[in-house]
Order: C-alpha cells, then sequence, then structure tokens
C-alpha cells in the first residue's frame, strides 16, 4: 500500500476531508503554501522528535519552530532531539516532507500545537510530496487524539 493509499484509507470514515494533490511540489510549507494559495502559516507541518528515545510528532504551523525544551516540559520528557529521517520514516511510514498526521501507529504520541487554532482550516501533507489535505484545527485533533500543546516559537 502506498503512503498516499494509507492516508486514503486513514481518512475514509470521515467523508468531510479530501485530498488534493498538486502538479508542484508540497515538500516544504513554502512551497505547499504556494501550491494551495494560502500563507505558510495555515501549513500544518507534521514533524517527529525524538523525546527521551521515543517518537513524538508534533504538528504546527508552517515556517514556525518547535521549541525542544518547551516540547520537553508538554510531554514529560528530559531530553528531546530533531528525528533523523530512516527514524521517520520507520516509525511514520512516511518520507520527511510528506509526513501525514492520519494513519500513523495508535501508539505514537502526537502533539498539536495551539498555534494552528489561529487558521478555521488547515492544510497537513497527505503522504506524498505534492498533497494538501484540507481539515480545522479541532476536526483534526478529534480524529487523531492528539494533546493540544504550545511548543512553537
Amino acid at each position: 500500500m502506498t503512503a498516499l493509499e494509507r492516508v486514503q484509507q486513514a481518512i475514509a470514515p470521515y467523508p468531510d476531508l479530501k485530498i488534493f494533490l498538486f502538479e508542484e511540489s508540497t515538500h516544504t510549507s513554502e512551497l505547499a503554501a504556494q501550491a494551495v494559495g494560502v500563507a505558510v502559516a495555515q501549513i500544518a507541518k507534521t514533524l517527529m522528535f525524538l523525546a527521551d528515545s521515543e517518537p513524538v510528532v508534533v504538528v504546527a504551523c508552517g515556517g514556525r519552530k518547535i521549541d525542544a525544551k518547551k516540547l520537553g516540559r508538554a510531554v514529560g520528557a528530559k531530553k528531546v532531539k530533531f528525528a533523523d529521517a530512516d527514524s521517520v520514516v520507520r516509525v511514520t511510514g512516511f518520507e520527511p516532507g510528506g509526513v501525514c498526521p492520519f494513519g500513523l501507529d495508535p501508539s505514537v504520541r502526537i502533539c498539536l500545537d495551539r498555534g494552528l487554532y489561529d487558521y478555521d482550516v488547515v492544510y497537513a501533507a497527505a503522504g506524498t510530496a505534492n498533497s494538501a489535505l484540507p481539515v480545522a484545527p479541532e476536526r483534526l485533533r478529534e480524529i487523531i487524539g492528539a494533546q493540544v500543546v504550545d511548543v512553537a516559537l
């Protein structure tokens, strides 16, 4: 099953969600914003960190940095570091640039940065580097069971 098919399967129970595919790359928040036609901050970038060696996925506004110390406090970890590409693929099944918050193993902890709530709709990657999935932040939180945190700068 491809990454895109995995996301399609994960959102199938939610008829209000739809994946958009683009000819151009959406690999970065900036490219995704251009493709979709929105501000960079409206792109819901999905990043993975290792918190005391345990994977934590963070969904935050594009263009913002994640404060590792704040993330550590939010998840109760002493050491937090950005995950390497191999770890991201192994844990999420998605390549960096296409990591989607839908379709992850339920054991993976997911955090949603509070800044996403500044927008009625945000756009997450859908498993590829040329896709976007529009979703309201609270709808995203409900579906993926994320913890809302304040970790972006």
